[in-house]
């Protein structure tokens, strides 16, 4: 975890273990990274996905509307 300047911490993951836990692919976690869905950092030649970006992305996917029968 990484300290940031409000004294709050980033949960940060490398790109494999940030794909697993947003459920997502590689490709997708590129797209939602240049559409600025998600955040992602780089630290040497790793990639680290924002956890909480993915739950802000998470929670602003709309619901699933059922048809009553």
């Amino acid at each position: 975890m990484i300290d940031n300047d409000n004294n709050s911490r980033r949960r940060l993951a490398e790109f494999k273990d940030g794909c697993r836990y947003g459920k997502f692919g590689k490709t997708k976690a590129y797209e939602l990274i240049a559409h600025e869905r998600i955040r992602a950092y780089k630290m040497g030649g790793k990639t680290l996905i924002d956890l909480d970006s993915v739950d802000e992305y998470h929670a602003s996917l709309p619901r699933v509307e059922t048809r009553a029968s």
